[in-house]
């Protein structure tokens, strides 16, 4: 068990407790929370899917646009006891379930479905530093765990509601788009953020370069550095 601080501007940090097997927030989870807030600005039933440490439910009830309880599920048993244990330490009624992808929600509608569930290739996840201990089942180009969630997440919608989901150019970004585009009348792309290479994956930059030629990740050198991107999308009909 170890504490984590998760700063989400400069007047709300959020320290969180967690242990290994739970996923740690990362700059991904932070653009995916503010897309949020840029969209919506009064409460609404929540689901936060893939909730990990509870950051995002946690950072929405601190900003005052979830009508509790906040709901929120993950397919980690460490993650869901963490995240009880941090929704209690902010006050937040939750009702946090344990299970894949949206098979606890079978009998649930909701205004909001925030997908904290991202995936990268296969090969890339193996050797990155994001899910070490932490499953990432999300297949050769990345994208069969959120494919699924897209593709699923309309009949867990209310009457005009919005699904919000990142996508990672560590995976094949256009499949994603394509699913989402095929599951909604409307796209919008909230937040666009580009990053460099971490440290950790220098060493297997043959292998990025590889599967960016094949087109299953994309992936840039600029000013000799290489730089990758996370796209967060709000869905809606």
């Amino acid at each position: 068990m170890k504490e984590i601080t998760f700063t989400l501007d400069k007047e709300i940090k959020i320290p969180l407790t967690i242990s290994e097997g739970v996923f740690v927030p990362t700059g991904t989870t932070k653009l995916l929370i503010e897309s949020v807030l840029e969209t919506i600005n009064i409460p609404h039933k929540i689901l936060d899917l893939g909730c990990g440490s509870g950051v995002v439910g946690i950072a929405l009830h601190l900003k005052n646009v979830v009508q509790q309880p906040i709901f929120a599920s993950d397919l980690s048993q460490s993650a869901v006891k963490f995240s009880k244990l941090n929704f209690a330490k902010y006050d937040c009624r939750s009702d946090v379930r344990c299970g894949s992808l949206f098979s606890p929600w079978k009998e649930e509608k909701f205004d909001i479905i925030v997908d904290d569930i991202s995936g990268i290739a296969k090969e890339i996840a193996d050797v990155s530093p994001w899910f070490q201990g932490i499953p990432c089942e999300s297949g050769e180009d990345g994208t069969s765990l959120i494919s699924n969630i897209i593709k699923q997440s309309p009949l867990f919608l209310n009457e005009n509601g919005k699904f919000f989901f990142p996508a990672i150019s560590l995976s094949n970004i256009d499949a994603l788009i394509k699913d989402a585009r095929e599951s909604y009348s409307n796209l919008k792309l909230i937040k666009r953020q580009e990053w460099p290479l971490p440290d950790e994956l220098k060493p297997y930059i043959p292998l990025l370069e590889k599967l960016n030629e094949k087109k299953i990740i994309k992936l840039t050198k600029k000013f000799g550095m290489y730089i990758w991107y996370t796209e967060i999308y709000c869905a809606y009909n």
